[in-house]
């Protein structure tokens, strides 16, 4: 029985003229010519770079890149994102080989101009308004065009990012000391040029930088300019600390990208130690010239984010225009268009309020900084969108006056002046709040989407949180 059921299987197979190679054909969709489609994908990659370069989340690259190939006649474009590069990939069904292309992301640099010129060009393609050749054109004149304005601009910004934050960490009663922060930045960014002309790793740049700022800050104390080098070295570090991606970390993390948020983070840390060798010499080499009675002492945690003015009444005010401070002037230094500048100072003066809000009470940092950034992060969204700028420089510049500089500090001088080992729980503390701050914004963005979407309809489908590129989904999901 067994046999003759066999020689039937065979007989059945043999009279069967279908071919293995005929069988579960599936025809790919109708694309443009093949020199269309490498200029289209191309001119996605070319997209996906500036945003990945600009510190934008992966699955904001991923769902641009998808929405600009739908546009020009490719549905079915499978991305590829992680840190150093992205890959595109069109499906053309079972009987031709996909069209793959990749481009790998060398320099990262932050011009929120070109990233806003950037996202106007997306919604023309998105909305069917330019065609691909012309849409290639106008990204290489927005890629090869120079910064807004002269480099002095940015570095005068930055120290005025650095004398706010120092007003804003409980400095206002002493007008010495936002000098002292301001000229101790300026110098920093400008040696920090010099050594980027000279291809000087980032590691070492952060070094070098922390070294310069802590080291001005404490010959101030010693020649009795500053009662105290802490805010001033709070502040550089923040500065410092400012242009990391710890927004596109976390919603990299959080949106499943983990290769990304990998990379995004090990460069964070590795940037973040660089900083902390510097001010940790710094610190060490003063201790063993000067003493450390000298240099003078950490402040308490407590202190942080509270402008001492010596008005109670004024302090909320205060606080809030210095928070409006930092982030308009981070905004500026990272060549932001008006619009948006004026946009990010109100997220920072937000961040600044809430926070101070918060922490009157028993309120943890950590627990206060989340809720802040959610806060500028849920309000940035809905405004970023209505006034098409991008999502991305108020989520940035929001989180700015926050970012745990002066737990920072006061960790690495307990560890290396003072010699107690309580510093690592200081620096931990530090790292949970800048933890706390991505994912804030990251959640206030998420939170945004029924909201700004068809103003205030609630719908099924989210995408997801996007501080970058197209709302409006494709047919296919955003993942």
């Amino acid at each position: 029985m067994g046999i003759t059921q066999r020689a039937r299987g065979v007989l059945r197979r043999r009279e069967s003229t279908e071919t293995a190679g005929t069988r579960h054909v599936v025809f790919g969709p109708e694309l443009p010519d093949e020199s269309t489609v490498h200029l289209v994908m191309d001119l996605g990659l070319r997209i996906g770079e500036v945003q990945m370069a600009s510190g934008a989340g992966a699955s904001d690259v991923s769902a641009t890149i998808t929405g600009v190939t739908n546009a020009y006649g490719m549905p079915h474009c499978e991305v590829d994102v992680i840190y150093t590069s992205v890959t595109v990939s069109c499906y053309r069904g079972t009987e031709f080989l996909p069209i793959t292309s990749m481009r790998v992301v060398r320099n990262r640099s932050l011009d929120y101009t070109r990233l806003a010129e950037v996202e106007d060009l997306v919604r023309r393609i998105t909305d069917g308004g330019i065609s691909a050749s012309d849409a290639y054109a106008e990204l290489d004149r927005i890629t090869t065009a120079p910064h807004p304005f002269p480099r002095w601009v940015a570095t005068l910004a930055w120290a005025g990012m650095a004398a706010s934050l120092s007003v804003l960490l409980g400095g206002g009663a002493s007008p010495m000391l936002p000098l002292v922060a301001a000229t101790a930045t300026a110098m920093v960014d400008r040696v920090g040029r010099l050594l980027n002309q000279r291809a000087l790793p980032p590691f070492f740049q952060q070094t070098v930088g922390g070294a310069i700022a802590t080291s001005i800050a404490l010959a101030s104390v010693a020649t009795g300019l500053l009662a105290n080098a802490a805010l001033a070295v709070a502040a550089n570090i923040i500065v410092l600390l400012s242009g990391m991606t710890v927004v596109g970390s976390m919603q990299d993390a959080i949106t499943g990208y983990n290769v990304t948020a990998a990379g995004r983070i090990a460069e964070l840390a590795l940037t973040s130690a660089g900083l902390i060798s510097g001010v940790v010499l710094a610190l060490y080499s003063a201790t063993r010239i000067l003493g450390a009675d000298t240099i003078g002492g950490g402040i308490e945690l407590q202190d942080i984010g509270s402008a001492q003015i010596g008005y109670p009444v004024l302090q909320l005010p205060v606080q809030a225009i210095a928070g409006a401070s930092t982030s308009a002037c981070f905004a500026l230094a990272s060549y932001s268009p008006p619009r948006p500048l004026v946009v990010a100072g109100a997220g920072g003066a937000v961040a600044a309020s809430v926070y101070a809000v918060m922490t009157l009470g028993t309120l943890s940092t950590i627990l206060a900084s989340a809720v802040a950034t959610t806060v500028v992060g849920f309000l940035g969204g809905i405004i970023a969108r209505r006034l098409r700028i991008p999502a991305l420089v108020i989520a940035v510049s929001g989180v700015a006056p926050l970012l745990p500089g002066l737990s920072t500090y006061r960790g690495l001088y307990e560890l290396s002046v003072q010699g107690d080992p309580a510093g690592m729980s200081t620096l931990m503390l530090a790292a949970a709040t800048g933890l706390a701050l991505g994912a804030g914004v990251v959640l206030g963005e998420y939170l945004t989407q029924p909201v700004r979407t068809r103003l205030g309809r609630l719908e099924r489908r989210m995408a997801g949180p996007r501080m970058s590129g197209p709302l409006r989904p494709t047919r296919r999901r955003l993942d």
